[in-house]
Parts: C-alpha cells; sequence; structure tokens
C-alpha cells in the first residue's frame, strides 16, 4: 500500500501584475544533504531552502530587464551555484554572494535548455539544439563552436541525466509537430543514440515524462491527456544504429480522464499523478493520486482544493506540488508491492509461535471413506497396535523434557524459596542455550506470578542476577517493574532501570513518582542497597559547611553581579547567593542516584508528557529543583559534563527540565514556594545567553583574522605584524 503522510507549506507565491502567481521553473537539490532545495521561479528569484526547516537560508535575483530561463542548480564538486539568464548568460555565485551583478558571468555562444547536476560528475550543459558539454569545458572557452545535434524543427521538451556506477547517461526527447524523438547520450562511451516513438490512435503529444534508469535499459513513462500512461523500454546500448529505429511503446495504466497533468516514478511498481479528474459535465477535482502499476489499483488519493499549476516534483520521498497560493510538501510512504502483501499473506512476515497446520491429502481421505467395514475394521487394529508399541518412548520422552526447563517452572510455582533460588542460580550460571533468553522470560514471569499471589515469596537474588545477565527486557516480562515499585526494591529497579531498553513512558513516570514519594528515612536504610557510582564524584555529603565563594569569581560566565544586573520582576524575601544554590543538593545520595538512573532511560517527548502530568505539586518542585541542581553543576564545570558513571549530560537535564516545565508550568508558576525557584533559573539563563553572545562575537573576530592571514608571508628572523579589526 501507499499513503500519503502529514502536508506542509515550504514557501509562499508571489503574484504577478496579471494577478497570476508565479510559475516555478524548476525544483533542484541545493546540498549534499538533501535537506536544502533550490526553488526558481520563472522570473529574477532563486531562493535556498532549508525543507525540514521551512525557511529560507538565500535568495538571489538578477537585476530588472533580465530572465531566468534555466532553473539554478548547486554544483556538487565546488559547492556552488549555477544558473541561466536570457538563455545564454552563465552566472556562478556562493552562499555569501549577495548581488548576482558581482558574481561570476559568462556568456555563451549558443542557447541552454538545461543544466545537470548529480553528485559525483561534473555539471552537464545541455543546449536548445541537443549538444551536451561539461560545465568546467565550458568556462574554458566560453565562446566555442557548438554543432547542432538534433534535426531542423526539433524542440527540446523534456531531459534527465542518470549515474548508475561508472555510467552516465542524460537522455532528453525532442518533438516535431506530433513527432516524438529520444536521444541517449553515453558519457563514457561518448555514444548518442536515437530513436523514434510510433504514432497511434493518440493525436497529441504527451503532457509529461518521467523515466528510471536499470541495468541496460532506462524506463521512460509518457502521461497522454486520454490518461494513458505507456512505458518505452530505450535501451542505453546498441551495436548497430539504424537510420531510424523505431521503439515499440505498452499501455501501462489507464487513469481517468485528465488534464494538466503531470507524472512522475516513486518506485519500481507506483508513480504519482497530478491532474483535474472529470467526474462529470461540471464537476471536475484536482487530484494528487498514487497508484500502483503492477496491479491497476488506486493506492492513495488527495484532493487540491485551491488548484495546481499543473506542476509535480519528487526528492527525497516527498512530492512537490505548487497548491494555490503555496508550494506544498507532501512526504508519502510506499510498501512493497506483492500480492501476497494485498492478500495479507506477506511471506517476510511470519509468526513463530503460530504453528503450520497440517495439508489434508483429499485423495486419501476420500479413499478411507470408500473403504469396506472390514477394511477399516483391519486398518483400526494395526492402528491400535502401533499405538501400544510407541507408548512407552513417548512416556521417556515427555519425562526427558520435563526435567529441564518445564521442571524448572514447576519448581518456581511450587517448590521451597531456597530450593528455586539454588536450582536457578546453577541454571544461570549454565552455558547459554539457543533459546536462553526465551526462558529467561518464561521463568522472570512464572516467579513474579507466585510473588503476587505469596507475599512472603520474593526471590531478590534471583531477579538480580537474571536482570545481570542483559537476557531479560520489560517486553519478556512486564510485571517485573510493577512489582519492584510495590515492594520498593530501589537496588533492582535501578538495575532495570539501566540494562532495560524498551521500558514505556508511562512506566518511566511511575517509577519517578515512587522515587520523589519514598521517604529519605526509608532510603537512608542500611538494607537499600543503591549504587551511588553516578553522584559520588560531584555531590559533596558536608555541602552545608562549605563556605560562600567570592562574589567576583566567574565559573563558566555564571558570576552573582551578573545575575544581580538581570534581576526579573519576582522579588524574593531570602535570595539566595548562587554558591548556596549549587552547594546544596535538595535530596540524599541514594535519590538521586535513583533520579539519574530515571533521567538516563529513553523516551520519547509525545508519550512522556502525558504521564508527565499526573506528578503533584510537591513532586514537581522537588524534581525541579534537583533538575537546577545538575544544571547549575554542570556549568561550573569547563566541559559541562559530570564527572562519575552513568550521569545525565547537560542535554538531557534541560530536555526533562523542558518538560516537566510543560506539563505544570501554570502550577509551577502558582506555587509561592516554586517562584524564587523559577527566577533563580531565569537569572541564571540570562547570564548564559550573554556569555554565548559574547562568545560568539569573538568567534566572528577570530574568522576575520582568518581572512586577513590567507598567504603566509616569511618576514626573516623577527617582525612585527599589527592586525586590525574593523
Amino acid at each position: 500500500m501507499a499513503t500519503f503522510l502529514s502536508e506542509f507549506n515550504l514557501c509562499g507565491l508571489v503574484s504577478g501584475p496579471n494577478g497570476a502567481f508565479d510559475v516555478i521553473l524548476g525544483l533542484e537539490p541545493g546540498g549534499e544533504e538533501g535537506d536544502r532545495l533550490l526553488v526558481t521561479t520563472h522570473g529574477r528569484t532563486v531562493t535556498l531552502y532549508k525543507v525540514s526547516d521551512q525557511k529560507p537560508l538565500g535568495s538571489w535575483t538578477v537585476k530588472q530587464g533580465q530572465t531566468i530561463t534555466c532553473p539554478a542548480v548547486y554544483n556538487f564538486a565546488t559547492g556552488e551555484y549555477v544558473a541561466i539568464h536570457d538563455n545564454k548568460v552563465l552566472r556562478i555565485w556562493k552562499d555569501d554572494d549577495v548581488n548576482l551583478e558581482k558574481v561570476f558571468k559568462s556568456t555563451l555562444s549558443m542557447d541552454v535548455y538545461h543544466i545537470h547536476s548529480v553528485p559525483n560528475i561534473e555539471p552537464l550543459v545541455l543546449f536548445k539544439k541537443g549538444a551536451i558539454r561539461f560545465l568546467d569545458a565550458l568556462l574554458a572557452a566560453p565562446q566555442q563552436e557548438i554543432p547542432d545535434t538534433i534535426s531542423e524543427g526539433e524542440v527540446i521538451r523534456w531531459s534527465e541525466v542518470f549515474v548508475k556506477g561508472e555510467q552516465t547517461v542524460l537522455i532528453f526527447i525532442a518533438e516535431r509537430h506530433e513527432d516524438l524523438f529520444i536521444y541517449v547520450h553515453n558519457l563514457k562511451l561518448n555514444s548518442l543514440l536515437r530513436f523514434k516513438v510510433p504514432q497511434d490512435k493518440e493525436a497529441s503529444v504527451p503532457l509529461s515524462y518521467t523515466a528510471c534508469f536499470g541495468n541496460r535499459f532506462i524506463t521512460l513513462l509518457s502521461l497522454y491527456p486520454s490518461g494513458h500512461v505507456y512505458e518505452i523500454m530505450v535501451p542505453v546500448h546498441q551495436a548497430e544504429q539504424a537510420e531510424e529505429h523505431v521503439l515499440p511503446k505498452s499501455l501501462l495504466l489507464k487513469l481517468p480522464t485528465f488534464t494538466n497533468t503531470a507524472v512522475t516514478i516513486l518506485n519500481k511498481t507506483h508513480v504519482a499523478v497530478l491532474g483535474i479528474l472529470t467526474a462529470g459535465q461540471n464537476s471536475a477535482k484536482e487530484h494528487l493520486s498514487i497508484w500502483n502499476t503492477k496491479f491497476q489499483t488506486l493506492q492513495a488519493s488527495k484532493e487540491l482544493p485551491q488548484g495546481t499549476s499543473g506542476q509535480l516534483w519528487c526528492s527525497g520521498g516527498r512530492l512537490y506540488v505548487p497548491h494555490g497560493k503555496v508550494l506544498a510538501v507532501i512526504p508519502y510512504h510506499c510498501e512493497t508491492s506483492s500480492l501476497a502483501a494485498a492478500l495479507g499473506k506477506r511471506k517476510d512476515i511470519q509468526d513463530p509461535e503460530i504453528e503450520i497446520a497440517p495439508v489434508l491429502n483429499w485423495n486419501s481421505f476420500l479413499e478411507d471413506a470408500s473403504r469396506q467395514p472390514s477394511q477399516q475394521a483391519s486398518a483400526a487394529k494395526a492402528e491400535t497396535r502401533k499405538s501400544i508399541r510407541t507408548k512407552k518412548n513417548s512416556v521417556v520422552i515427555g519425562e526427558l523434557q520435563k526435567t529441564g526447563v518445564e521442571k524448572l517452572l514447576c519448581d518456581c510455582k511450587s517448590a521451597d524459596q531456597r530450593c528455586v533460588e539454588e536450582e536457578l542460580i546453577r541454571f544461570l550460571s549454565s552455558e547459554p542455550t539457543p533459546d536462553y533468553q526465551v526462558t529467561i522470560g518464561k521463568i522472570a514471569t512464572a516467579l513474579v506470578s507466585r510473588c503476587k499471589t505469596q507475599s512472603r515469596f520474593y526471590p531478590q537474588n534471583v531477579f538480580v542476577q537474571m536482570v545481570q545477565t542483559n537476557r531479560l527486557s520489560y517486553s519478556s516480562c512486564p510485571d517485573l517493574i510493577k512489582l519492584l515499585l510495590e515492594k520498593e526494591d530501589m537496588h533492582l529497579l535501578q538495575l532495570c532501570l539501566h540494562l532495560f531498553p524498551d521500558i514505556p513512558e508511562s512506566v518511566t513516570c511511575a517509577c519517578l513518582k515512587t522515587v520523589l514519594n519514598i521517604s529519605e528515612a526509608s532510603l537512608e536504610n542500611v538494607d537499600v542497597d543503591v549504587d551511588l557510582e553516578s553522584v559520588i564524584c560531584y555531590i559533596d555529603i558536608a555541602s552545608e559547611e562549605k563556605v560562600d565563594k567570592p562574589a567576583d569569581i566567574v565559573q563558566n560566565g555564571f558570576s552573582p553581579a551578573l545575575l544581580e544586573e538581570d534581576s526579573c520582576d519576582v522579588q524574593l524575601t531570602q535570595k539566595a547567593t548562587p554558591a548556596e544554590a549549587t552547594s546544596i543538593c535538595p535530596v540524599g545520595m541514594k535519590r538521586a542516584a535513583l533520579l539519574n538512573a530515571v533521567i538516563l532511560t529513553k523516551y520519547s517527548d509525545t508519550f512522556l508528557l502525558p504521564h508527565m502530568k499526573d506528578l503533584s505539586a510537591q513532586q514537581v518542585v522537588l524534581f525541579l529543583r534537583y533538575l537546577q541542581y545538575l544544571y547549575l553543576k554542570c556549568s561550573e564545570i569547563v566541559g559541562t559534563n559530570l564527572p562519575g558513571v552513568n550521569v545525565p549530560n547537560i542535554n538531557q537535564i534541560i530536555d526533562w527540565m523542558s518538560l516537566l516545565l510543560d506539563a505544570h508550568f501554570t502550577v509551577v508558576v502558582m506555587l509561592p514556594e516554586a517562584k524564587g525557584l523559577l527566577a533563580n533559573l531565569h537569572r541564571f539563563v540570562r547570564s548564559q545567553v550573554k556569555l554565548y553572545s559574547e562568545l560568539n562575537k569573538i568567534e566572528g573576530s577570530l574568522l576575520e583574522l582568518q581572512k586577513t592571514k590567507l598567504q603566509t608571508k616569511d618576514h626573516g628572523l623577527y617582525s612585527i605584524e599589527i592586525l586590525e579589526l574593523v
């Protein structure tokens, strides 16, 4: 199947003097990363966009009276942009160029039809008379004589370049009245092939062309006004070139009647078609649709009520359509086409737990039904004798199987806890079997089920060793973490948070609530064993006894004087100095280690945010204070990385702080005890912004210094050099 994903607008289209919007001359890749797009309008402007951010990165315009006649392209070899205006004037510029009148300019001897630029080759210039030249060769001699390749009266309507391995092939189509000619230029062999498309009942020329390159042939699709899509297999190599070789075309797809249509290939079995679907005499709706060419079926359709200009482009898994006043970007997804997928029986998807049903032999079934009663009786006796002979063997096999995993599972349900621990520790220390991970999941599930029914049964040592094998996950035993939260087993909970890669966001938030709810007295109990490696290096136990640092010391751009200058509107009755805020941890060491384990878990913002709203106001303030403590501790260090093992980095701390404020913004603002906390964060963030602003200025000065020292001069043994920054 094929589907359209969420649509968004890339840019607006400017209306001309007659009220119509500018027609886009072309869309081309604007860089190697694939997210930049060059948009050339049929006028004077070339704009570079970053598609994912939906914002322009640069725009260039030719002067009044000039017209861009060829879509601008990106030169992957040099990082420059190339365009043609007024048919034969070549312009080359870079990102930092602003005025196109001051960039490189060269006038060619013949009109240009299109410039093709793809990675790993030099840009190719296709002239309107069919000749092809590399861009570098033209720059070396712009006024060189360009011979005619196509016949008199032929006009090029479409062209494309393909690179596969060491082959570079440029194909273009020329029209003469209603005759179509296909030209294939193989640059490696320096050969030019010419083919003719036969005329048939289609009385008009195609509206749109698209193609893809296979091993030896180019698959060319042409869309006619009647809605017929024809396929032509164009050879790249040909031993004997006839004077006028005719290529046959075959009907690939028959669509409803369209006008102003365009077609583009998405993959081997899917095409996208744009046009106006005529539903009746007075009703016509413009649609963008995806068709399966293998099964002749409509896969997806999207109505475009504001109308289009009949233009369609495809790049990087996205479709680009001028829709009304904007250029719309429509991502799509196409699955591999197969008849098995259409029937719901994918060959590549098999459930290992589903047993294959036996295939009945209907011939033997009919023969058994036609047997005589005596024959049936004798067959039954033979079957009885056979079952008696194999009964003993089946009993022995069953006992042997029960002595393995089944015996372990049975013991987990009924045996004494000491016996269970001894057998399971012996099993965990043995050589792993191919189904070792599945077996551990079954054993853990059986143990958790017994723990729920028998409150005194809790083999903690076994659970610890099973988790430490890295063969157990949340998916294999979902109720384990729930049991740990009920038992308040912080040691095992910390292990699961560190080692389980698939903990859902709802469970992560439940763990956070439990860690914030448990009292410090319970955590300080000797029986509560928590790994402190993530906090021992940056949390000072005797932090309350520290003497405040002098106010004139600046740490990573953070100074009390700067904070006082940037005071916010909130007036605090008692202002805490930054040294006090950073020296006192709001939670104990064990709770801090558990909170670090929660912060380091994998999550998605979309799924975690709704569950964060379940935290109480007191939990929010406590967690926010700890996150602020971590943030300020990171800011004291030059590298902004806390020392220790399994410690959060500054990006993770900021992400959790942002999530917490997004989920409880109103609550935090209204709480009196949170006002001082927000004020401290506000002043600290402003000081950091000032610091990075100054660093950006220094970076700009250093770049200017670098530009002034492009050439190294030998001044002898001693010299004085004065550099002036304007």
